[in-house]
């Protein structure tokens, strides 16, 4: 396979260059390096990975291709909220990599949003009416729609998944953006307060990355035309109960709590996983215990740690690049 991986450089798209260049295809990298890592990126051009520095819109200069991973957009609610602006931008690229795919024949497999269900109650299906709460859901919720009407009008095949919570190795160039796991980690291993909004009972379908990059790999592989699938696992996991599994690790973790001022705050999440399951073939791996061992270990490490190298899968044995 030929593939594009737009974000390659950020959290998951690197986790998802990693396992494809593991299993030998060849892949470009797009990143803007907005939140994406430049070191990572040097480490995944050495392993072979081509390098596009700029906006997912270069795509339309490359020859070719089997595959579009679209992850290359700003993907943290905040991020919308201080410049609205992005929408303009993930208007403008998804048009252009809907438009090269239109050309060359390539499938697309782009990221959405568990966010969009804001509004309904758990657990999250596939078929439920979508409420798009701020810009950073209007943006995903526009971009499920234009899928839509790029193969109803020319054919255009694509796949959108809509991520739930996604944790794993290699989150640290998204800071502040990070998972909320990641974040308690870093505060327990600095030796630092963390912060919760509310009182610690919200919960969250924590997913970790290797089984996020299978789900964008089997979405690719699949008869699917055009579709939306949900991502998580199952089952859901609150703010509490993640210090809780972190204090067993063996690492101290202090948390102050603090009244939540965010409107239209997510307050549960919870995947329904049978339509994934039944058409993809996807179901998760990693147990939330074993993932927070996991990254606990990897962000221990002054080198950077991916989900995949060339020895295999993170949770399966330590793996440094």
């Amino acid at each position: 396979m030929r593939a594009v991986v737009t974000g390659g450089a950020g959290f998951i798209g690197s986790n998802l260059v990693a396992k494809l260049l593991m299993d030998e295809n060849d892949v470009v990298i797009i990143d803007n390096f907005s939140t994406g890592s430049e070191r990572i990126a040097s480490i995944l051009r050495k392993k072979g990975a081509a390098l596009l520095e700029g906006s997912s819109s270069l795509i339309s200069d490359l020859t070719p291709v089997d595959a579009v991973f679209h992850l290359g957009m700003p993907s943290s609610s905040p991020m919308y909220k201080n410049n609205p602006s992005l929408l303009s931008s993930v208007a403008s690229d998804s048009i252009a990599i809907f438009e090269y795919a239109r050309k060359t024949g390539a499938k697309i497999i782009y990221a959405s949003t568990s966010s969009l269900y804001n509004g309904n109650i758990p657990p999250f299906s596939e078929d439920m009416r979508i409420f798009p709460t701020d810009f950073y859901t209007e943006g995903r919720y526009w971009l499920e729609r234009l899928a839509k009407v790029y193969y109803d009008l020319y054919g255009v095949r694509s796949v959108g998944l809509r991520l739930f919570s996604v944790y794993g190795p290699n989150e640290r160039s998204k800071g502040k953006f990070a998972n909320i796991a990641s974040q308690m980690i870093w505060a327990a291993l600095e030796n630092k307060p963390f912060i919760i909004y509310g009182d610690g009972s919200q919960t969250r379908d924590f997913i970790f990355a290797s089984d996020v990059v299978e789900a964008f790999i089997l979405a690719y592989s699949s008869d699917v035309e055009c579709d939306i699938y949900n991502v998580g696992t199952g089952k859901e996991a609150s703010f509490n109960k993640l210090a809780d599994i972190i204090r067993k690790l063996g690492i101290s973790l202090n948390i102050s709590y603090k009244e939540n001022p965010i409107k239209n705050y997510v307050h549960r999440t919870l995947a329904s996983t049978s339509k994934a399951e039944k058409e993809l073939g996807f179901h998760y791996k990693v147990e939330l215990k074993r993932g927070l061992e996991v990254i606990l270990e990897a962000y221990s490490e002054e080198e950077p740690v991916l989900a995949y190298n060339d020895g295999g899968q993170l949770p399966l044995g330590k793996s440094f690049l």
